[in-house]
């Protein structure tokens, strides 16, 4: 068993940590935003779970915005585009599976 306190963990703005990654199974990152911080609008491969650890983020979507505060759970299908901002000091659980998905680069670091 792998275990992790997100609350103690030391990450720095702008330098997503892995916590583990798994071919064939998943990939678990932990990234902290600072206030207007954001993950412009993008799509990965694999099946996204966002989880608002602490503080609000919005998540951007077609257009429309959903406020999402700490204990908030996102999924997003493969391709499915969006974007996250930071509206206070944020720290995300990003789940990508399964990892890595069709059409990744397996040495890409997401």
């Amino acid at each position: 068993m792998d275990t992790w306190s997100l609350t103690d963990l030391v990450v720095e703005p702008q330098k997503p940590q892995v916590l583990r990654s798994d071919d064939g199974a998943a990939r678990a990152i932990v990234i902290q935003l600072e206030p207007g911080e954001q993950l412009q609008d993008h799509q990965v491969h694999e099946h996204a779970w966002v989880h608002v650890h602490s503080g609000e983020v919005e998540i951007g979507q077609n257009g429309a915005t959903t406020t999402a505060p700490a204990g908030f759970l996102a999924h997003f299908d493969p391709h499915e585009r969006h974007e996250v901002t930071a509206t206070t000091e944020a720290r995300l659980l990003l789940i990508l599976a399964p990892w890595p998905g069709v059409g990744r680069d397996k040495d890409f670091d997401a």
